[in-house]
């Protein structure tokens, strides 16, 4: 109770302040937004095929934001505090001792320094100029590469410097991110374990200690630290945005409009802390028992870069025709070390009537060929982008299930109507599914390429101008090659996984000045 009068007592006062912040600087503009997303689903088979007797599983999630944002002339200033939970996930009644439930998604601000369209500058030499500083969202073009991830509930966020400009219809960001875990105090260096990892690991003899410092365990299928580990585990999937992060990342966007025509060109390099396998001796009464895993303390980084482009030309007046294209190639060396080559490409054609659209592409994703000897990796990672709006709604590739070594073809094809009020949407999307490149089976020959066909069945309501009710079914009739390509043990998975969600999403406006 103490607690919640204390919640009730600093939020009187944040809203106290930017009451008078408000009437004290009349000429900026003020807004206090919320979300409460929340996202009932069935699971029968959500991410990757479901064994033979399991059982489907359905739970709530929910995202709440609250979103502070102040713009002028010479400054925008955004925070966006976010919580995300499962319905049930905390008890009815939770004391002190439970922590802070509550995350910083956005914490950004953007000084003005150059803005042509404002009088308030006397010199601007460029259209416009700024710096955006802090915890923020790095999105651009169809988020393929680089997106705020917004389909799941945590969102994805990075804490980087960008440099913004706009020059006689051009635009380049140039941007920087390094990361750390510690004020390296006592420290010589600055080493970056690059995941989430457990507080507590159990060792070699099933003791239950603290995880080494600078470790991620390597564990085996019965939760125990061994030198082999579980596979997925010891090899992460491709995808960083999954569970590694990089120790630092720069990029150059640059971007023009000519007509209806876009192209935008992306230079990306991200670098990854190198580690060594090692093991931590721990002593538990009478056994001895080793804790292994990727101790991340050794000096240099391993650098990939990612460079492409992108075009998208539009045509017609009221009824459009669209065309994408992009390719993208990815060098240097992965994450473990490994020499990096690989390449994706995208082409697609949009037609747009009064309610009907139609869109007919081709997704195509380079993999290791498990016939080849090469040492050279070829698994093309789509970076921090959002996978979810490509590669299938049930998120078999490139999002929570990581990358598939063999890489994706993907043709599809999706239409969409629209109602005339625009308050009512639905869509049907079919994706194909192939291996790009020969994996082998258990013996030893290359399985089929075919992995399966998706159907996505989405509709969504405009209730008010505020909140939004989706809809959405997945079924996908799989094959046995997806068990080989999920890394799973062939012929005891179901191959008809089903998933099933509805969801509202309401984003009121409290203060708009």
């Amino acid at each position: 109770m103490y607690k919640n009068v204390c919640n009730q007592y600093t939020l009187g006062k944040i809203l106290l302040i930017i009451s008078c912040f408000v009437s004290y600087n009349a000429s900026a503009q003020l807004t206090l937004s919320g979300q409460l997303k929340t996202r009932g689903e069935l699971r029968d088979g959500y991410g990757t095929l479901e064994p033979i007797g399991n059982k489907n599983a359905a739970f709530i999630s929910q995202r709440t934001r609250l979103t502070f944002n102040y713009k002028s002339s010479r400054l925008i200033f955004q925070t966006t505090m976010q919580d995300v939970r499962l319905w049930g996930q905390d008890a009815s009644t939770i004391t002190v001792n439970d922590g802070s439930r509550l995350s910083l998604h956005e914490a950004w601000a953007e000084l003005i320094l150059s803005n042509k369209k404002d009088t308030a500058f006397k010199i601007s030499p460029l259209d416009y100029f700024a710096i955006k500083i802090g915890r923020q969202e790095l999105s651009y073009d169809d988020e393929r590469l680089l997106g705020a991830t917004d389909w799941i509930q945590q969102g994805r966020r990075h804490d980087a410097i960008v440099f913004k400009m706009i020059e006689h219809g051009w635009q380049a960001d140039l941007g920087a991110a390094f990361n750390q875990r510690s004020d390296a105090v006592n420290y010589n260096g600055t080493y970056y374990t690059p995941a989430n990892v457990p507080a507590t690991v159990k060792d070699s003899k099933g003791n239950l200690v603290n995880t080494p410092a600078g470790f991620i365990p390597l564990i085996n299928a019965a939760g125990i630290s061994s030198k082999t580990g579980n596979p997925a585990f010891l090899n992460p999937p491709g995808t960083n945005g999954l569970n590694q992060n990089y120790k630092a990342l720069e990029y150059l966007y640059v971007a023009k409009k000519i007509s209806k025509t876009k192209v935008s060109g992306l230079f990306l390099t991200d670098q990854f802390g190198k580690y060594k396998l090692d093991s931590v001796k721990n002593i538990s009464g009478t056994d001895e028992g080793y804790v292994y895993g990727r101790h991340y303390n050794q000096t240099g980084v391993n650098t990939r870069y990612t460079t492409g482009l992108l075009i998208n030309p539009v045509f017609g007046g009221k009824d459009q025709w669209a065309l994408t294209g992009g390719f993208y190639y990815q060098g240097g060396h992965d994450k473990d070390g490994l020499e990096l080559s690989a390449y994706t490409y995208t082409a697609s054609l949009l037609y747009k009537g009064a309610n009907l659209s139609y869109i007919a592409g081709w997704d195509y994703l380079s993999g290791n060929d498990a016939l080849s000897t090469s040492k050279t990796n070829h698994r093309f990672d789509p970076l921090y982008g959002t996978p979810h709006k490509f590669w299938g709604y049930m998120d078999y590739f490139y999002a929570s299930s990581g990358s598939p070594t063999g890489g994706l073809s993907n043709p599809y094809f999706k239409i969409k109507y629209i109602s005339d009020n625009k308050r009512f949407n639905a869509e049907l999307d079919n994706h194909y599914f192939l291996l790009a490149q020969d994996q082998k089976g258990t013996d030893g020959k290359a399985i089929g390429k075919y992995l399966g066909t998706e159907f996505d069945a989405t509709a969504g309501y405009k209730l008010n101008k505020f909140t939004n009710v989706d809809l959405g079914l997945s079924y996908m009739a799989a094959t046995r090659s997806m068990e080989y390509a999920k890394a799973l043990t062939p012929g005891t998975s179901k191959l008809n996984p089903v998933w099933a969600y509805l969801q509202i999403n309401i984003k009121p406006e409290f203060l708009n000045k």
